[in-house]
């Protein structure tokens, strides 16, 4: 009878330690067609995300991931610093867990129109973007860094994939401002607009990529997250050895551009995987970027 209860009890802790093995939640991040985050394409193409048990949900725009995002469900979002802050004002309590990259002329404002035109023209001037996005903010700081706010705008808010579609339909004669981001431009300079202003040329403008997740997710599942910096750095750098292998593989995540629209947009991000400088985390720091808690 003892050995009985002996194989009984045996068993019974077994069966609890295969239990407690088992897989935990899935991590649950939303996302959008934007270059700097096709990392995460990659690696949930190669198969690394589900082997880490993470699940990305991609999304056509800004303002679509942090809707989506909003809805609950997710653990995290990537998004640039405005989005990050629109969302924690709104009861959230997410950190910026990953850096991406910092943009450098990935966004932009277009128009049919010179600077120097817009600031003569004494027409409304119609601009297309996101509104609820960091659209707004590169859209604010263009206005004021060429004295502009005295005129009369009337604001189109779109998805830029809506954006796209509007300015391919039809020719648009009036004073129009676009303000965008890879890859939408590549379709939209095409149409008769140029790029005006970007996180290039214009040293008020800045906008960084990054992941942000719960903070009581970030704490109970830190490590998961390490791992997925660590696919993160592991696709950047399968980038760098084989970049068309990498297009071939990301290409349907953002819009399918050609292989050397592909190579121009990457010249338009600065990848931010590695330690970042002193003076950017100045300049984070300046705008309410926490970084305490990034891996």
């Amino acid at each position: 009878m003892l050995k009985i209860k002996l194989i009984l009890i045996a068993t019974f802790f077994l069966l609890s330690s295969c239990s407690s093995q088992q897989p935990s939640t899935p991590i649950k991040l939303t996302t959008n067609s934007w270059i700097g985050y096709s990392p995460l394409f990659y690696a949930n193409e190669k198969g690394w995300l589900k082997k880490a048990n993470i699940k990305i949900f991609p999304l056509v725009s800004l303002g679509e991931n942090m809707m989506t995002f909003k809805m609950g469900g997710f653990d995290g979002l990537t998004g640039t610093q405005f989005e990050y802050q629109k969302v924690n004002s709104q009861n959230h309590n997410l950190v910026p867990a990953i850096m991406f990259n910092r943009s450098n002329g990935g966004d932009m404002v277009l128009s049919n129109r010179s600077v120097k035109a817009l600031e003569t023209t004494k027409e409304t001037v119609d601009v297309y973007l996101e509104s609820y996005s960091v659209n707004t903010l590169v859209f604010n700081a263009f206005v004021k860094s060429h004295n502009l706010s005295h005129k009369h705008f009337n604001f189109i808010n779109k998805d830029q994939l809506k954006i796209v579609t509007l300015i391919k339909q039809k020719t648009i004669q009036k004073p129009t401002i676009v303000v965008t981001y890879i890859p939408y431009n590549l379709e939209i300079v095409k149409h008769g607009f140029n790029v005006i202003d970007s996180t290039k040329d214009n040293p008020n403008i800045m906008v960084l990529d990054a992941l942000y997740v719960d903070k009581n997710v970030l704490n109970q599942r830190h490590q998961d997250f390490v791992t997925l910096k660590k696919l993160v750095n592991k696709a950047i750098n399968n980038l760098n050895e084989n970049p068309k292998e990498y297009y071939e593989v990301v290409k349907s995540y953002i819009e399918n551009p050609s292989y050397e629209d592909f190579n121009k947009s990457l010249k338009a991000i600065k990848w931010l995987n590695d330690e970042l400088s002193d003076e950017l985390l100045q300049k984070m720091n300046e705008i309410n970027f926490q970084t305490r808690k990034l891996i």
